[in-house]
């Protein structure tokens, strides 16, 4: 089977995993105590505005029907009313999102700058002192909740050292200084002309996203370490060594880069589960992002808002996983071959 025939099929399964993703969601929001429609009106509503209300948004068809329903507003971009802020779904899902974006995209950051070279260190100095210290942290990052993680910081640094911010992601005094062009904070402030905003930015983002990144640093480290390990001592690179060539440069043009495929097939999969990981980090900091939008839908009942939240974090993340396997593919054709002939 052709490279491009398996990238069709693997669409057609992503399709199908969504469409049950779907199912499973919107069947379980509607089995749920609650209704929707009482939480819309409120507790003073009448029981024959309740249910003309529920009429009105078909809650009273059978389930599938109204599944059906939603399927084809969904087509067309339409994800219902949040019963909470009263808005399209769609249009608090493009609101909130960015926030989320964001703080995974700077967590994603620190995750490759700290724990690639961590793992390069360790390779280099395997069954040493500075590996052992680094696999020491490796374990902790990943056995920590990252939760317990992030109430720590706010103690330490918030609290204790007082070196940074430990909620929101702006201090309140730019609040009228920043124009909303993204959504993304640390580009609007720097659209505005407002450095100072800018270093806030930075200064409200590290800790949630440090907090984030930790669990993925020390998966990272982990890989990064093993794959140099298992590259380092190839013919190639012994050749290259008695090339004369400088020892860094063996590292990191020739060692580096044909360790780098599993890292990066890591890196893929840590990228899409941060958004999934960072609802309580979004809690913990206040951080006004997708997943605390999430949060407040469920312990509010709000369904549709529910639906929207987990389907996007679904397809977001069939997306990320779809498009590793693409450049992985484009970087490495042996795994391109095994693809192919595995189909």
């Amino acid at each position: 089977m052709k490279y491009w025939q398996y990238l069709v099929r693997r669409l057609a399964g992503i399709l199908v995993s969504l469409i049950g993703l779907s199912i499973i969601i919107f069947t379980t929001s509607r089995v749920l105590p609650g209704n929707p429609a009482r939480m819309a009106l409120g507790a003073l509503a009448s029981e024959e505005q309740v249910q003309a209300l529920a009429a009105e948004m078909g809650l009273n068809k059978p389930i599938p029907l109204q599944y059906l329903d939603y399927m084809r507003g969904l087509l067309v971009g339409d994800l219902g009313t949040s019963l909470e802020t009263k808005r399209a779904v769609s249009t608090d899902i493009v609101y909130y999102l960015p926030a989320t974006l964001e703080l995974i995209t700077v967590s994603m950051f620190l995750t490759v700058v700290i724990g690639i070279p961590l793992g390069v260190i360790a390779a280099q100095n395997k069954d040493g002192l500075t590996d052992n210290a680094t696999r020491l942290v490796a374990f902790f990052s990943v056995s920590v909740p990252g939760f317990f993680i992030a109430i720590m910081f706010q103690l330490l640094f918030g609290y204790l050292l007082e070196w940074l911010p430990i909620t929101g992601r702006l201090g309140s005094e730019f609040g009228s200084g920043v124009s909303r062009f993204t959504g993304f904070l640390l580009v609007d402030t720097l659209l505005s002309g407002n450095l100072a905003a800018h270093v806030d930015a930075w200064a409200h983002i590290i800790l949630p996203a440090l907090a984030l990144s930790l669990a993925g640093i020390g998966q990272v480290m982990r890989i990064t370490r093993s794959s140099m390990i298992d590259v380092k001592d190839q013919d190639y690179v012994e050749a290259e060594r008695g090339f004369g060539l400088p020892s860094w440069l063996v590292t990191y043009k020739y060692t580096l880069k044909n360790a780098f495929i599993p890292t990066l097939t890591i890196l893929g999969l840590l990228y899409a589960s941060l958004l999934g990981n960072a609802f309580l980090i979004e809690l913990v900091y206040s951080w006004p992002g997708l997943a605390s939008y999430g949060v407040t839908a469920v312990l509010n009942n709000d369904f549709n808002a529910v639906v929207g939240v987990t389907m996007t974090i679904g397809v977001a993340f069939v997306s990320i996983n779809f498009l590793v396997d693409v450049l992985l593919g484009r970087v490495d054709p042996r795994i391109r071959l095994a693809m192919e002939e595995a189909t």
